[in-house]
């Protein structure tokens, strides 16, 4: 994947809290945005365990969220409930058993009042028992596995992400009522992709399945998937390729003589980095998301202009869930004053905050503790000198049924 990155030294001097008032060392060339009114600091430190990935496949994913909850943080000097929120930054790596080694020790040894971050849903589910003995109101901002918030759900947990029924179903529903009532069903053999899949048939509904591909994760070679697609005569081709899959399919795809004959609806697919790697070989394509840089509100102006001067470089879906997680934490710890003493009080709070977010309104389920948010049809075009994310239809207020 492409883009910055933040080094290993500067990762963890984020953690440290050396970057209190502001991260410029993790970044060169930006401007940060203008901050608020230094806030009357009168309480003690307050612990944030931050928890991504440093390293591995999901370093880029994990560079991202560090960069959004950087960018809200100094928006308000990195105070909340007139208290300096310390983070200290533990890397995920792409291993749920080192993940809940690191959440142990942010809980047990650094005592923090809080957790936040996590890319990978298996980190987020070896976690998830810990977190719920420990009380540790926790905030995930990326894992997007269903069972984080349906069977396996604690009331300590809140996620500002997605489901992965949440952003499939309604692409599903999408295309049978948009006449592409026979389609290709592709996706990563995971869980995550096979979730996606699942959804995408109940959104589906009534419409053809011509045929189903299942390909292994970090396939380099979609040549047998190309050919299947071409042998079924169809016109459409839905499912979900992560990361660099994505970036190597659309780019085969292309080659093969495809990209404009057979259309793609692929489930928040084709992102930032994805972009940033194929260009033009991704016009066209449709994906489902929360979110898009072109998503025309206030708020989403604003995060976009900011990130950009801040960071050189446009935002992703990544930053902006880190950005509302963020979000979330101050204005939680702002409602109990500072006083993060009672993990039950500090639920309460969090249930009934609701703010205008770059996605949109934004408010959670109480029952779940999901977010409930607006999905977002979208194509790739070129505007404004870009390929980017265009949203070309909202596909409603989507809650997932828990």
């Amino acid at each position: 994947m492409l883009g910055n990155r933040v080094s290993r030294r500067d990762f963890l001097r984020f953690g440290a809290g050396l970057a209190v008032m502001g991260l410029a060392a993790c970044q060169e060339g930006g401007q940060q945005p203008a901050a608020s009114p230094t806030p009357v600091v009168t309480g003690p430190p307050l612990k944030v365990g931050i928890i991504e990935p440093n390293s591995g496949v999901f370093a880029d994913l994990g560079r991202d969220q560090i960069n959004g909850f950087n960018l809200y943080l100094e928006k308000v000097n990195f105070v909340a409930g007139g208290r300096r929120i310390q983070l200290v930054v533990e890397d995920e790596t792409a291993d749920p058993a080192t993940a809940l080694t690191k959440a142990r020790k942010l809980i047990e040894a650094d005592r923090v009042d809080m957790l936040a971050g996590v890319i990978s849903s298996a980190s987020a589910l070896a976690m998830r028992d810990l977190v719920h003995q420990s009380r540790v109101f926790t905030v995930i901002s990326n894992a997007s596995a269903n069972d984080i918030t349906r069977a396996r759900k604690s009331p300590y947990i809140f996620r500002v992400s997605n489901t992965n029924y949440q952003m499939a179903f309604p692409l599903g529903k999408w295309l049978i009522d948009n006449g592409h009532n026979r389609i290709v069903l592709m996706f990563a053999d995971y869980a995550a992709g096979r979730e996606v899949a699942d959804a995408l048939r109940q959104g589906f509904g009534s419409g053809e399945i011509v045929d189903t591909i299942p390909f292994p994760l970090g396939n380099t070679d979609f040549s047998s998937v190309i050919d299947r697609i071409r042998a079924s005569r169809v016109n459409m081709v839905a499912g979900f390729a992560a990361g660099t899959d994505a970036v190597i399919f659309l780019r085969q795809f292309a080659q093969a003589g495809l990209a404009g004959r057979i259309q793609l609806a692929l489930h928040d697919s084709v992102d930032r980095a994805e972009l940033a790697a194929v260009g033009r070989d991704a016009l066209g394509v449709y994906t489902s998301d929360f979110w898009a840089p072109t998503l025309d509100n206030p708020a989403n102006r604003q995060f976009v202009d900011e990130y950009r001067r801040r960071y050189n470089e446009e935002p992703s879906r990544y930053a902006v869930a880190a950005y509302d997680a963020a979000r979330l934490l101050v204005e939680t710890i702002n409602a109990v004053n500072g006083d993060t003493s009672d993990p039950d009080r500090l639920v309460r709070a969090a249930e009934t905050i609701r703010f205008d977010s770059p996605r949109g309104l934004f408010e959670f389920d109480p029952t779940t503790h999901h977010v409930v948010q607006n999905i977002y049809l979208r194509q790739v075009r070129e505007q404004g000198g870009r390929v980017t994310n265009v949203v070309v239809s909202d596909l409603g207020r989507i809650r997932d049924p828990g």
